[in-house]
């Protein structure tokens, strides 16, 4: 009996001690082009973390169009943390009980750790002569982007056009319809998400220019083929901040709140930032910014609070089912 005691006794000890040992799996969904970026990012906070805590983490990454992630959580999919495009995707996730409504004062910035915004990518020597907006109306440009039904990276392209149209003298919504409309019918290949408008462009070899987030254009010409494009800053352009938040209902159920939260806090940090910067995301660090200043060129930005009045006025007006952009796209000819 003494034996089975002993025995018993060594079991439990080397349960336990396996358990202790097992790595955590954490979920991070985000959205197309954050994927390089998070995987040097784990592996860097993976080491922190165990440093810090003696646990090991087994990180796990999702990506696709922003949207289409969002309502992937809400249907089920276990993140612990979102890392997506807009805030208003989040929002939806808050809609639906996963995530507490004021998740946007739990980090700084509102919840926005980096920035971005909307460039044309085209090809070298920039053979049909794009410079701004307005350019991209005219018969005969072939534009690739991604939809903003499905994307976060399309809904900013979108409003970036519209709110030039607005800031032009005279500019007025019908104005600014009129040359959203246009272009929407010089598209060429409306893909699902920012990266496989990225392949189009870029590996398929489609189209005269690639409306895209400043980091994928960056992207593309610091590639192997990066001599067959260049990078075409508009006069004015849309302050995009990709927005981060803890799924709640999904780290209450593993017990990974203080992980998740050390994870997002992390992107604030030196070295999170350096590395937002080395993928082309523009640091919120001030000292970080400095550091990469000649990399990010200096563009007049406009915020989508202050023309469109917020995202969710935004997402209403023009994204809804039968909003504008649908009567837009429906009309291509």
């Amino acid at each position: 009996m003494k034996k089975l005691l002993v025995y018993s006794l060594v079991l439990t000890s080397v349960a336990v001690s396996s358990l202790s040992q097992a790595a955590t799996d954490f979920l991070n969904v985000s959205y197309d082009p954050t994927r390089e970026f998070y995987q040097e990012y784990n592996q860097n906070f993976a080491q922190f973390w165990k440093q810090r805590t003696g646990q090991t983490v087994n990180f796990k990454q999702s990506h696709g169009g922003s949207g289409k992630q969002a309502r992937a959580v809400v249907s089920g999919l276990e993140a612990d943390v979102v890392t997506l495009a807009l805030s208003n995707d989040i929002e939806e996730i808050v809609k639906a009980g996963y995530i507490d409504k004021n998740w946007q004062q739990e980090f700084p910035q509102h919840s926005a750790p980096y920035t971005s915004t909307v460039v044309f990518l085209v090809r070298k020597g920039n053979p049909k002569q794009i410079k701004d907006w307005n350019d991209l109306t005219k018969p005969g440009i072939e534009i690739i982007t991604p939809n903003p039904k499905t994307g976060g990276a399309s809904r900013w392209i979108y409003l970036s056009a519209w709110g030039y149209a607005l800031k032009q003298p005279g500019g007025n919504p019908a104005k600014a319809k009129a040359l959203v409309q246009k272009l929407y019918h010089n598209v060429k290949v409306l893909d699902s998400g920012a990266r496989g408008s990225l392949t189009t462009f870029a590996e398929r070899g489609i189209g005269d220019v690639l409306l895209s987030w400043e980091n994928e254009a960056l992207l593309a010409t610091q590639g192997l083929d990066k001599d067959q494009f260049q990078i075409v800053y508009p006069s004015i352009s849309i302050l995009a901040e990709p927005s981060v938040a803890i799924v709640d209902k999904t780290v209450d159920k593993n017990g990974n709140r203080a992980l998740a939260k050390g994870y997002l806090n992390y992107l604030y940090s030196p070295k999170g930032q350096e590395l937002a910067a080395k993928y082309h995301f523009r640091p919120r660090n001030a000292q970080v910014a400095a550091k990469y200043a000649a990399k990010f060129p200096k563009i007049k930005l406009f915020t989508i609070q202050d023309v469109f009045g917020g995202w969710a006025k935004a997402q209403q007006t023009h994204f809804a089912n039968g909003a504008i952009f649908d009567q837009i796209y429906q009309q291509r000819p």
